[in-house]
């Protein structure tokens, strides 16, 4: 008979008295663990699927018997039908998996010592006998077992095949290149002749540049040397005689003096041009850019070709707009000069014009004649040197066919455009175009080609003091300016012109000094030593037969104003009037 006790208990039954009653066990008791056991559940359902659709095989198994689970990349990559095949076909990894029991030995030491071991090519064996290529990641599983591992293995047979390929290609190709190498000592055999000749060749070829360089060289030490030495007494020659065209003289005497005056002129206008046109040729002529007044340069050139006009009876005119450029001043001047001296010498009457007309983000600088024009087919002929289009007699006094040459080189160092138009029997005109910059009229640097005021009777008595070692350059600058009514005097060097300031009652208004004086003396130290001695700033300029980009970047340096020989009675007279004003 059963206790009431009994009863009790089995009417509570088992489960309750462990405290999982009906009510205990109901899911609503339990959200977070039952959450928590949908979790796992769902993670071991995603690791499940990554692990059976792996690309790469993965596997678990003893190193001391076969598979205990793997993927079915893992059985294709054996070439088993599926993993359970591979699991139940393969029951030793060493004998039946892979290819070399020493290399499963090796592996498997290396293993046991170190715990894992990473993408490591080995060969397996398929199902079928065939070896297949893979890099193999194994991890030791101590946990699990004490031979226990998991891989992870990555089918490489491609990767293997086309290094194969490579490695045989590459052998192939040194092949290839060893036959060629002999092929080609072989024919370099035949070779060394010819060789040795071409060598005698570039020998003899070496020499000869050598001797055309020097032979270059030694033309342009030669045309240094004449640019000073033949312009010295050109200059000398040309302040004689333009202190003689200031005097009274006979009908025939001053005819004579005329004649003399454009003799010199010619000889001068030439040997500037070859030497520009070497300085050209040689690529030693460089732009000295700087901001450039070219109205005033314009007004300049006007002043100094109205004589010319005058005397060839010829209407010429000057049309000018504010313009400022970034340019190499002498260099544009020579330009337009050029192209002025080509418009009157061919132009027997009629009318020439030179005007500036503004462009966008340019000036175009124009010369209008009326001259014989030039036919089409020939307007590039005219840029070429010792080129003459028109006879001789056909108008003006001719030059040696370089003035055009040296314009359009100069063009091409400036970087600028020139071109021309003409109509035979009508005329032509040249135009050189200069890009614009925005800057202010106040920073240009004003060109001392006549632009400032010219005297018409003289300068009073004004005072200069000359400087130059050429006792004739002295003497013919001495006449000139005292046909100016300046009071003159002259000094060889520093120390003459240091002791007239000795005895002087009254400083010099200016002082005009050559570059290159005796003994290393230069004349910018002679008017420095002047101004010191003086205690004041007197207006000074150098003379000098160097027309240099250099010399012009020291002289503005120092701020003196440049004059080149030979001196012309007009631009000298601009600059005295400059100096002393």
């Amino acid at each position: 008979m059963k206790k009431p006790s009994d009863e009790q208990a089995d009417s509570y039954g088992i489960g309750d008295l462990l405290g999982f009653g009906s009510q205990s066990v109901r899911k609503n008791y339990y959200p977070a663990l039952q959450e928590r056991i949908e979790e796992l559940e769902l993670e071991r359902n995603r690791y499940k699927w990554l692990f059976e659709n792996a690309l790469h095989g993965i596997f678990q198994g003893n190193l001391r018997g076969g598979f205990l689970a793997c993927n079915p990349a893992m059985a294709k990559i054996c070439g088993y039908s599926g993993p359970e095949d591979l699991k139940t076909r393969v029951i030793r990894l060493r004998e039946q998996l892979f290819c070399s029991s020493s290399e499963f030995d090796s592996l498997r030491q290396e293993l046991l010592d170190n715990g894992s071991l990473s993408a490591r090519e080995i060969r397996l064996r398929r199902a079928d006998g065939a070896p297949v290529h893979v890099a193999i990641t194994l991890l030791r599983r101590p946990d699990l077992g004490p031979e226990v591992v998991e891989a992870f293995v990555a089918d490489i047979t491609e990767r293997v095949q086309s290094r194969e390929k490579l490695m045989q290609m590459n052998a192939d190709l040194e092949r290839r290149v060893e036959d060629r190498t002999t092929a080609l000592q072989d024919a370099n055999v035949g070779l060394r002749y010819q060789i040795e000749e071409r060598e005698k060749v570039k020998r003899e070829l070496v020499v000869a540049v050598k001797a055309a360089r020097d032979a270059n060289r030694s033309k342009d030490k030669y045309l240094a040397a004449a640019s000073h030495d033949l312009l010295q007494p050109l200059n000398a020659a040309r302040l004689m005689v333009s202190a003689l065209q200031e005097s009274v003289l006979p009908a025939e005497e001053s005819r004579m003096v005329q004649q003399v005056h454009r003799a010199l002129e010619g000889a001068e206008d030439l040997l500037a041009d070859l030497l520009d046109i070497s300085k050209l040729d040689q690529k030693a002529m460089l732009p000295d850019l700087a901001m450039t007044d070219v109205a005033a340069l314009v007004k300049g050139l006007g002043e100094e070709f109205d004589a010319v006009a005058a005397n060839a009876g010829l209407h010429f005119r000057v049309r000018t707009i504010p313009a400022v450029v970034k340019t190499d001043q002498r260099m544009l001047t020579r330009i337009l000069r050029n192209l002025l001296s080509n418009a009157f010498r061919y132009t027997s009457h009629g009318r020439i014009l030179l005007a500036l007309r503004a462009r966008e983000n340019a000036l175009r600088i124009e010369v209008w004649d009326t001259g014989p024009g030039i036919e089409k087919s020939k307007l590039r002929e005219i840029f070429t040197e010792f080129h003459q289009l028109l006879p001789q007699g056909s108008g003006g006094r001719q030059g040696a066919g370089l003035g055009l040459a040296i314009v359009e080189r100069m063009v091409r160092v400036l970087e600028c455009q020139i071109d021309v138009v003409s109509r035979p029997g009508r005329g032509s005109r040249f135009a050189v175009t200069l890009p614009m910059e925005a800057t202010d009229r106040q920073h240009a640097v004003v060109p001392g080609t006549g632009s400032a005021q010219t005297f018409s009777h003289g300068f009073s008595g004004a005072n200069i003091l000359v400087i130059d070692n050429d006792l004739a350059v002295l003497e013919s600058m001495k006449l000139l300016l005292e046909r100016w009514d300046c009071t003159v005097e002259t000094a060889p060097g520093e120390a003459a012109a240091l002791a007239y300031l000795e005895r002087a009652v009254r400083p010099p208004a200016a002082v005009l000094a050559d570059y290159h004086l005796d003994n290393g003396q230069t004349g910018p130290d002679a008017i420095h030593a002047i101004r010191q001695r003086l205690g004041q700033k007197v207006p000074a300029a150098l003379i000098t037969a160097d027309h240099s980009a250099e010399m012009r970047k020291k002289m503005r340096a120092q701020h003196l104003p440049v004059l080149n020989k030979p001196v012309k009675p007009n631009r000298l007279r601009a600059l005295l009037t400059s100096l002393l004003s």
